[in-house]
C-alpha cells in the first residue's frame, strides 16, 4: 500500500493506516461534528513491537474490537485483519525498531449515542523506545477508579483516561512518578497507568479483576507464567496497608512490561527476586512468539 512520504524506514517516526492508505505525521481525522470529538466515542489498544516481536498482538487486537462493542460501535475489521495490518506497518520501520502500536475505533456520526455504522478505524505505529527498568516511586492517590455502573470500565476507552491523568498530575505535583489508585470500596485497584502486584513471604498477590480496572493482557500473561513456574499468585482484594508492608511491589503493563516500584510514600524498596523472575519469564516467553 502507498505511503504518502519519501522518507526511508530509518527516518520514519510515526505511521498510520487510514482508509486503506499508509500516511505519516499527525494527519487530521476528526472534525468538529465528529461524534468522537465531542462525545468521546473512542476506544484503542496498545501493543509493543521490539526485536522483531509483537507479543500478544492478536489478544490486543481482539480486545480493541471488544472495547468498541462495549461503546456501541461496529468494528469494521476482524482481529486477523488488524494483526496483518500491524505486521505490514512493523515491516515498514527499520528492523528491530521499538514501537508502540495503537489500533483505534471511533464514531463519526451520532448525537450523544454514536451511530454504529459510522465506526471508523485508524492504526498507528510510532517509535517508542522500551523504558529501562530503573523503577519508579508512588503514593496513595485521592483519585478513585469508577465502578462498572458509572463508566465503561470493561473497555479500553479514551473517556477513562482523564481520571488517570488526574491521579498522575496529583502524584507529580507531590514529587512522585505514579500513584496507587483505589476503587470506590477502598480496595486497591491499580497504579494510575498499570496493573499492580505485590509479593510477601514468597507469595505474589494482585487485585482480583472486579471491573474497576482493565484486566491487562500483560497482567494475565505474567500471572500465567509465574504459576506455570511454581510461583503462587493470589488474585484477591488488597488494601493499601497490604501494599505498604509488602516485600516487593511491581507493575505490569504494555508500555513498559514489568517494572519495579522502588519507593512508596517515604519508604524505599528494592527490586526483589519475584519481580526479577516475573520480568525474566515474560521476556523469555516473548522471544518464543515470533510473528504470531
Amino acid at each position: 500500500m502507498a505511503i504518502n512520504s519519501s522518507k526511508t524506514s530509518q527516518e520514519r517516526k510515526a505511521l498510520h493506516y487510514i482508509e486503506g492508505e499508509w500516511v505519516e505525521g499527525n494527519p487530521p481525522i476528526m472534525g468538529p461534528m465528529t461524534n468522537a470529538a465531542w462525545m468521546a466515542s473512542v476506544v484503542f489498544d496498545g501493543v509493543r513491537a521490539f526485536s522483531g516481536l509483537a507479543p500478544d498482538l492478536d489478544r490486543h487486537a481482539a480486545r480493541c474490537i471488544a472495547s468498541a462493542q462495549v461503546l456501541g460501535l461496529n468494528p469494521p475489521l476482524s482481529t486477523e485483519s488488524i494483526v496483518a495490518l500491524a505486521w505490514d506497518g512493523i515491516d515498514q520501520f527499520a528492523e528491530g525498531s521499538e514501537l508502540y502500536i495503537r489500533p483505534m475505533f471511533y464514531a463519526e456520526d451520532g448525537f450523544v449515542t454514536p451511530k454504529a455504522e459510522s465506526t471508523r478505524f485508524v492504526l498507528t505505529l510510532f517509535e517508542a523506545p522500551m523504558p529501562e527498568p530503573r523503577g519508579f516511586n508512588a503514593h496513595l492517590s485521592t483519585v478513585r477508579r469508577p465502578s462498572p455502573e458509572s463508566a465503561p470500565t470493561l473497555a479500553k476507552a479514551s473517556c477513562l483516561y482523564p481520571q488517570s491523568a488526574r491521579a498522575l498530575r496529583e502524584a507529580r505535583d507531590l514529587g512522585f512518578d505514579n500513584a496507587v489508585v483505589l476503587d470506590a470500596n477502598g480496595n486497591v485497584s491499580e497504579f494510575a497507568t498499570a496493573n499492580i502486584f505485590i509479593a510477601q513471604d514468597g507469595v505474589v498477590a494482585t487485585p482480583v479483576a472486579n471491573g474497576t480496572f482493565l484486566n491487562g493482557i500483560t497482567r494475565q500473561r505474567v500471572i500465567g507464567l509465574l504459576r506455570e513456574n511454581g510461583i503462587e499468585v493470589a488474585e484477591k482484594s488488597l488494601k493499601y496497608a497490604d501494599v505498604a508492608v509488602a516485600d516487593e511491589v511491581f507493575s505490569t503493563g504494555n508500555y513498559a512490561k514489568v517494572t519495579p516500584l522502588i519507593g512508596l510514600d517515604d519508604r524505599t524498596l528494592q527490586p526483589g527476586p519475584l519481580y526479577q523472575q516475573a520480568r525474566t519469564l515474560y521476556f523469555d516467553w516473548a522471544k518464543t512468539t515470533g510473528r504470531g
